[in-house]
């Protein structure tokens, strides 16, 4: 059974912790890992860039000039496609559609492969508790300190926490979310995952539905 080393507050280790096999043991495919990743990038995509039609752009209601006689090219309107500030075509349009299908079991299956390899590769840490009496990154940064860690960090907590969220909020290197809203790339982009021991029955509760 895989395990996790246990810490205090302190840097002081207290032994090993049981990780559910079912979690945080599963074989890593790499391909579902990124199709998960993927889909969660192209579901969060927001389209921005918008170009008019000749349909869309303001004005070109009257014929410029009549069709024959002029020795000019016929033009129905100022706002033809040809024309300068005229309709674009084939431009980008707000209406487009990134969003990507993915199972719920596939999904969830990607995240387990990523803590799964976090647990292999001895990044886990999990802490008998974690605390903090004041809203203070000093008071933090001196809990990291005590601990075997570098790079970046995820702290996962079990429940919502004012004095821990804001006290991480102004490290770059740090990200706190809550146990019930972990995700494939959150996991990815950090290093090493910190929780305290409730977070593991969070975890475990949450999905293993």
């Amino acid at each position: 059974m895989v395990k996790a080393k246990l810490y205090n507050l302190e840097g002081k280790m207290l032994g090993e912790e049981k990780l559910e096999p079912a979690i945080f043991e599963i074989k890593i495919k790499p391909g579902l890992v990124q199709q998960a990743v993927r889909t969660i990038r192209a579901n969060a995509r927001i389209c921005l860039a918008h170009t008019k039609t000749r349909a869309e752009v303001r004005g070109g209601g009257r014929k410029p000039w009549r069709q024959k006689g002029t020795g000019r090219a016929r033009v129905g309107s100022i706002r033809s496609p040809l024309w300068r500030s005229g309709g674009i075509i084939f431009g980008p349009r707000k209406n487009r559609n990134y969003t990507i299908k993915m199972n719920k079991k596939a999904k969830r299956k990607a995240l387990f492969m990523t803590l799964s390899d976090k647990a292999k590769n001895k990044k886990i840490l999990i802490l008998d508790k974690l605390e903090l009496k004041n809203i203070k990154t000093k008071e933090f940064l001196k809990i990291l300190s005590k601990l075997p860690v570098k790079n970046t960090i995820l702290i996962i907590i079990p429940k919502s926490n004012k004095n821990i969220f804001y006290s991480t909020r102004n490290l770059p290197y740090v990200k706190t979310i809550l146990a019930n809203s972990l995700n494939v790339i959150d996991v990815l982009d950090r290093e090493y995952l910190i929780m305290p021991k409730e977070s593991l029955s969070v975890i475990n509760k949450t999905y293993l539905k």
